[in-house]
C-alpha cells in the first residue's frame, strides 16, 4: 500500500487535499442555505428549491463545455480560472442579503463547479497509471467525505442557518487552494503528460462523440435518476426536517445526519469497493440505486430519530456504490483522447440535482410536511426509473467487451 501511495503524482495529492478542505468549508454553508432562505428571508419552499436548483442547472449547461475545453486548451488554465472564480463566489455569498442575490450567486457557484470538477477528474486520470486509478478516485471520494464529516458540525456551531459568515471562510480556503495549485503546476510542469489529441472538432461534433456511444448514453440517462434520488437528501430532506411536526430542531438533526452519512462513507467505502470491484462495472450502480430507493421509504416511514439514522446508513451504502464506481466506469468506456469530454458530459446527470429541489419544494408546498410517506414514496419511485436504463447499459457493455475480446483473439494466436 505504501508503494502505491508513494507513486501518486504531487498534483494528484494537491487535488485530493484541496478537495478535502474545499468540501469541508462548502459543507459548512451550502447544505444549510435552504434553511437560511426559509427562516430569514421568508422564501417559500418552492422559491427556495428554485434558488438551490439554479446552481445545478447552470452546472449542467456548462459541465460538458468545461471538460471539452480542457481537452483543447489544457487542464491548468481551466482549473486556475475556475478555482479563483469559485473563491469570489463564496465571498459574494457572504455579502448577499436578498433572495435574488442568492439566486445570482448560486448560479455562478454552479458554473465554477462545472468547470473545475470534470477538469480536475480528467487531470487525475491523465497523471495516474492505470493500476492506481481505482485508488486515486477512491482517495478523492474519501477526501470529500472526510470534509463532510466535520463541515456540517462546524457549520452548525458557526450558526450557518442564522448567518452567512461560513461562506467567507470558504472563499479564503479556495484562494489558498488556487495558490497551491499555481505552485504545483509550476514545480511539476516537466512531469505532466501531454495527452494524445486529435484535431479539435467543433463543440457539436464533440457532443456527438459521446452521444453516439451506445454504452455511455444509457449510463448517462440512468444516472440522472440516481442523482435525482441522491440530491433529495441534501435539499428536500433539510426542508422536511425543519417543517415536519414529527421532529424538533430539524436544522441540528440534519447536520447530524450529514455527518453520519460522511462517517459511514469512510467506514464502508473501501470494503465495498473491494467486494464489488470484480462485478461488471454497471452492477454496483444498480445496487446503489436500489439502496437509495429503500432509504427514501425508510425516511418517509420515520416517526423518530432511530429510523432516520438507519435510513442514512442504507442511503450511504447506495451513495458509495454509485459515486465510487462512476468515475471508474467513465474512465473505462471513454475514448482516451476524449476523457475530458466524457467526464464533462457525465455532468449532464446533474439534471437530477436540478429536478430534486424543485420537485421536493413543490411537493412540500402542495402536501406539507405532515405525511412522510406522501412525500417520499413518489421520490423513491422516480429514483427507481434509472434501473432499466442501467440494465441496458450493462448488457451493451458486456456485449461490446466480448466482441473486442473476440477481435483480439486471432492476433494473440498469430503472435503465439
Amino acid at each position: 500500500m505504501k508503494s502505491h501511495l508513494r507513486g501518486i503524482h504531487p498534483l494528484a495529492w494537491t487535488i485530493i487535499l484541496g478537495t478535502l478542505f474545499g468540501r469541508l468549508v462548502s459543507s459548512m454553508s451550502i447544505p444549510f442555505l435552504s434553511i437560511y432562505l426559509v427562516r430569514h428571508l421568508g422564501a417559500s419552499t418552492t422559491q427556495t428549491g428554485m434558488t438551490i436548483a439554479v446552481s445545478s442547472l447552470a452546472g449542467v449547461l456548462v459541465s460538458f463545455y468545461g471538460g471539452y475545453i480542457s481537452d483543447i486548451i489544457g487542464r491548468k488554465k481551466v482549473m486556475l480560472f475556475s478555482i479563483f472564480g469559485w473563491a469570489s463566489v463564496f465571498v459574494a455569498f457572504s455579502g448577499s442579503t436578498v433572495l435574488w442575490m442568492f439566486f445570482v450567486v448560486n448560479t455562478l457557484n454552479g458554473l465554477c463547479r462545472a468547470l473545475f470538477e470534470p477538469t480536475s477528474r480528467a487531470l487525475l486520470s491523465d497523471i495516474t497509471s492505470p493500476d492506481k486509478k481505482l485508488l486515486i478516485f477512491n482517495l478523492r471520494y474519501a477526501a470529500i467525505n472526510i470534509g463532510v464529516v466535520f463541515g456540517p458540525l462546524v457549520g452548525a456551531q458557526l450558526g450557518s442557518t442564522e448567518n452567512t459568515f461560513p461562506f467567507l471562510l470558504g472563499g479564503i480556503v479556495y484562494v489558498l487552494y488556487g495558490l497551491v495549485l499555481i505552485f504545483q503546476f509550476s514545480r511539476n510542469r516537466d512531469t505532466l503528460p501531454v495527452p494524445e489529441r486529435v484535431e479539435a472538432p467543433r463543440l457539436r461534433e464533440a457532443m456527438a462523440i459521446t452521444g453516439r456511444d451506445p454504452v455511455f448514453l444509457p449510463v448517462l440517462l440512468g444516472t440522472v435518476f440516481c442523482v435525482l434520488g441522491y440530491a433529495h437528501f441534501g435539499s428536500t430532506m433539510s426542508q422536511y426536517l425543519v417543517l415536519s411536526p414529527h421532529f424538533t430542531n430539524g436544522g441540528k438533526l440534519f447536520s447530524y445526519m450529514l455527518s453520519l452519512n460522511a462517517v459511514i462513507v469512510l467506514v464502508v467505502q473501501f470494503p465495498l469497493v473491494r467486494s464489488t470491484r470484480n462485478l461488471p462495472p454497471v452492477v454496483p450502480l444498480m445496487i446503489g440505486n436500489l439502496c437509495i430507493c429503500g432509504s427514501m421509504l425508510m425516511f418517509g416511514a420515520a416517526q423518530g430519530v432511530a429510523l432516520l439514522m438507519a435510513g442514512v446508513v442504507v442511503f450511504t451504502v447506495g451513495e458509495v456504490l454509485i459515486f465510487t464506481m462512476m468515475d471508474m466506469l467513465i474512465d473505462r468506456i471513454a475514448k482516451p483522447q476524449w476523457k475530458g469530454t466524457y467526464f464533462g458530459t457525465i455532468g449532464f446527470n446533474g439534471f437530477g440535482y436540478v429536478l430534486a429541489p424543485v420537485m421536493g419544494g413543490m411537493m412540500l408546498d402542495q402536501f406539507g410536511a405532515g405525511s412522510g410517506p406522501a412525500l417520499f414514496i413518489p421520490l423513491a419511485i422516480t429514483t427507481a426509473l434509472g434501473l432499466p436504463l442501467l440494465w441496458l447499459a450493462h448488457r451493451r457493455l458486456m456485449a461490446r467487451e466480448a466482441a473486442e475480446a473476440k477481435e483480439e483473439q486471432p492476433c494473440d494466436t498469430i503472435a503465439g
